[in-house]
């Protein structure tokens, strides 16, 4: 029976009669996709880790950030899958439908139902957006607004666009790490940013890797993601080039004394993005491979692209939050 620490761990396939035993938080996390959230909290860590150095900082208005950024990330993950279902992209078995769970086209939710989760957990975005403008002010109004706008448009038109993609890099970069460290201490930093820039690649390469398993679905129903733009073999290649970024970057940042040598713990990290590199040097797998786990299937890069990020995620952390207890 799926229960909501794991639906926070993976994407669970649940049918009706599972569903009906479900609690309501652990049906939120399904129908919201809650396992992709580690990514968030990762890039709002990071911000409220370098903010706990400057004097002025602020835990309650960090808390209030996480939560708001946490809680716009499952919003935009309702109305991803709300408005690709009302506008038929999700219907005859297209991709998504068969990756993990979908509330609305496994009929385990009406529109009406799916809409109230959507309102509540953009109610809870929106309040810990407004607390956070009321105690902070300043730079927080332009990057909640920056936000929203990311958290309503990029279903559609952005994702239609060959835009989706630079989104991600620059919400979870800029947006969400520097935002965070703002939220938490109230000056702007365009080191911190940069480094949320830096984890941002991770997130980067997931959604990467999720269009390029897609790819032929999404050229059929007219969805022009980045990687049906650049074609399959070239889209691997982007993937590719941004995890060996990830490390070039971190060895800059900790060369050029923006961060302590402890963030270079990620190049533990080296042989896992070896062996992605590997996997992205050839076509995604025509059928499963038979010790490939089938409820995974048919996600093949996006898998291997998320494994590959939350390992970095935890090393990142650790050697950021080293570096501090060490001075």
């Amino acid at each position: 029976m799926t229960g909501f620490l794991e639906a926070l761990r993976t994407v669970p396939r649940v049918d009706a009669a599972q569903w009906a035993q479900l609690s309501l938080p652990t049906r939120w996390a399904v129908a919201a996709r809650a396992s992709v959230l580690l990514m968030t909290f990762t890039s709002a860590a990071l911000g409220g880790l370098l903010a706990l150095r400057e004097p002025g900082f602020d835990a309650v208005l960090w808390v209030l950030a996480l939560v708001g950024l946490l809680a716009a990330h499952a919003t935009n993950n309702l109305i991803n899958d709300y408005v690709d279902s009302a506008r038929g992209v999700d219907r005859d078995n297209y991709y998504r439908a068969r990756y993990g769970t979908h509330v609305l086209e496994n009929g385990l939710l009406s529109r009406h139902a799916m809409l109230g989760y959507i309102l509540a957990t953009a109610a809870v975005a929106l309040a810990a957006g407004a607390a956070v403008v009321w105690l902070r002010g300043g730079l927080s109004v332009p990057l909640m607004l920056a936000g929203a706008f990311f958290v309503l448009f990029y279903t559609w038109p952005l994702k239609y666009l060959g835009l989706g993609e630079p989104a991600v890099l620059a919400v979870w970069g800029p947006l969400m790490t520097g935002g965070a460290y703002y939220v938490a201490c109230g000056a702007w930093s365009w080191p911190v940013a940069l480094l949320g820039t830096v984890y941002a690649l991770g997130p980067t390469t997931v959604i990467f890797g999720k269009h390029i398993d897609k790819l032929p679905a999404d050229a059929a129903k007219g969805i022009r993601t980045l990687p049906v733009i650049l074609g399959d073999r070239q889209a691997r290649l982007w993937v590719m080039g941004m995890i060996i970024l990830e490390f070039l970057l971190v060895g800059a940042l900790v060369l050029a004394n923006e961060f302590a040598w402890t963030l270079l713990l990620v190049l533990l990290n080296v042989p896992a993005a070896r062996r992605t590199i590997d996997v992205l040097g050839a076509p995604k797998p025509a059928e499963r491979p038979a010790d490939y786990p089938a409820e995974i299937w048919p996600l093949w890069f996006a898998h291997h692209a998320f494994v590959l990020n939350r390992r970095f995620s935890l090393l990142f952390l650790a050697g950021l939050l080293s570096g501090l207890l060490l001075g």
